[in-house]
């Protein structure tokens, strides 16, 4: 493994921490003896070791510093300080790595974030399902269509998506495509969040296509209309900070592939721990989170913070068992539930869930994944959610939270930056009929971005609701009071 750079702002105890934690990451020959369910199964394995090996001689996607910097956000999110937007495609494909592509599921992530930012008064972590997000769990290896039964697709990580048996070859050189594409992504990402596009003092500007012709368009410009005789009296009063023009941005998908990951776990340079450079935030699938499996046992090897997605059947011990297992240090940032129980089964599931993590002492980061759960199969054939399901999971995870005193941390969705026909609802009242219209996804239905703003207008609500018990201070509060 090859040493990282990047910058580290961390407490000066964490890499002693994680060094009691870690036991060294296991080769892969050893994770391949585990049980390892949802990997490829590649007919010529000296091409997959050909590929791995090029693999690891490449340069880091992301930096250690960045990854220890998203832990200590999440840490505060974790404590009531902040709130978590993740979010992106379901499944990203080599072909949506384009500027227009990039810059539209980036353009409305941010304007969710402004939304809640502002609205909430509370700091959002903005983190992306972005530069990584290739590989897809299936719940069947096959797919039949009209007599002919071929692999199932299993992401552009894998195989392609065309229905022939040259395209479902699972393919180890599309690891090698997985990375390039993550390069050019993360490269223009950066420049967007780095170079003016983020800049809040052009919000209205930004958000001209956004906005144009959306049914929320006039309660988003109100709210920008706020935001910039806010930022106007700022800089009348001399403030001009790097805040305004700037944000931080993070990268996450789900460490699936275990050669990929495997590959592109480096050595940190400046603290000697293995850091997995393919993105900040790495998450374990409800399929492959067990506590036996080569997932588990590789993720607790690298220092990333680590999402961990937990079903309607999940217990409590065991959403503390694989917690202590991936963090038995309880590293503050390191852990982040992210829970799919879908509408009707919530209020139920998730209160002995959070109940049981809670009296363990551990702080973990709380996000909803309204999505999951709500995915059903219109009487046309097409797969899709209803947004009005989505909000009803979304508004039960607040109210489960509100009534335990726990802070309701994030959310995780899948959406886009184009005005896709994927989900029912919303504001422009999709219906069966629409789905044929712009049903583009690879993989499940996504929100499109007038669904993401409205749904962003309801969380910001909700985190603005004085019931929810918040940590989070006004920045005026210590002048409040005060003698003149």
């Amino acid at each position: 493994m090859t040493p990282s750079d990047g910058r580290r702002r961390g407490p000066l105890d964490t890499p002693v921490r994680l060094t009691a934690m870690l036991s060294g990451v296991p080769s892969l020959v050893s994770l391949h003896s585990m049980p390892h369910l949802q990997q490829p199964s590649y007919p010529d394995p000296a091409e997959v070791d050909r590929v791995v090996a090029a693999l690891r001689k490449l340069p880091p996607l992301v930096f250690a510093g960045e990854c220890d910097d998203l832990r200590e956000k999440l840490a505060a999110v974790a404590e009531g300080r902040g709130f978590l937007l993740q979010g992106g495609d379901c499944a990203e494909t080599f072909a949506g790595v384009n500027a227009d592509n990039i810059k539209g599921k980036l353009r409305v992530l941010l304007s969710m974030a402004v939304v809640m930012t502002y609205a909430g008064q509370v700091p959002v972590v903005k983190v992306g399902r972005i530069a990584g997000q290739y590989a897809k769990p299936r719940s069947r290896d096959t797919e039949t269509r009209n007599g002919v039964t071929l692999p199932s697709y299993r992401g552009d990580a894998v195989n392609g998506f065309e229905f022939t048996a040259q395209s479902r070859v699972h393919d180890p050189r599309r690891l090698m495509r997985i990375y390039n594409a993550s390069a050019a992504t993360l490269n223009l990402v950066r420049a967007f969040v780095k170079g003016g596009f983020a800049d809040l003092r052009g919000i209205n500007a930004w958000n001209a296509d956004f906005v144009r012709n959306s049914n929320v368009e006039t309660r988003y410009e109100v709210l920008a209309g706020e935001i910039e005789r806010a930022l106007a009296f700022m800089m009348a009063c001399g403030v001009d900070d790097d805040q305004i023009s700037t944000v931080d941005f993070y990268a996450s998908h789900e460490a699936l592939l275990l050669d990929y990951e495997h590959a592109m776990t480096r050595i940190d340079s400046r603290t000697q721990l293995p850091y997995d450079t393919s993105g900040h935030l790495l998450w374990i699938g409800e399929r492959t989170r067990q506590t036996n499996g080569a997932h588990v046992v590789f993720m607790r090897s690298i220092c990333n913070p680590i999402g961990i997605k937990l079903g309607p059947t999940t217990t409590g011990e065991e959403a503390n068992r694989i917690a202590d297992l991936l963090d038995p240090e309880r590293i503050p940032g390191r852990i982040t539930f992210i829970t799919r129980m879908g509408a009707g089964s919530i209020r139920e599931k998730l209160p002995p869930i959070i109940e049981a993590v809670e009296s363990s002492g551990r702080k973990v980061v709380w996000s909803c994944d309204p999505m999951h759960g709500n995915t059903f199969e219109a009487a046309n054939g097409f797969k899709t959610r209803s947004f009005a399901d989505v909000c009803a999971e979304v508004n039960a995870f607040f109210d489960v939270h509100e009534a335990l005193g726990t802070w309701p941390g994030g959310v995780h969705v899948e959406l886009t930056g184009d005005d896709v026909t994927e989900c029912l609802g919303g504001v422009d009242a999709l219906d069966e009929a629409d789905l044929a219209a712009r049903y583009e996804t690879a993989c499940d239905p996504r929100l499109n971005r007038n669904q993401s703003l409205e749904l962003a207008f309801m969380i910001a609500e909700r985190l603005s609701d004085g019931r929810i018990k918040r940590k989070t201070v006004s920045p005026l509060e210590p002048y409040r009071g005060l003698d003149m």
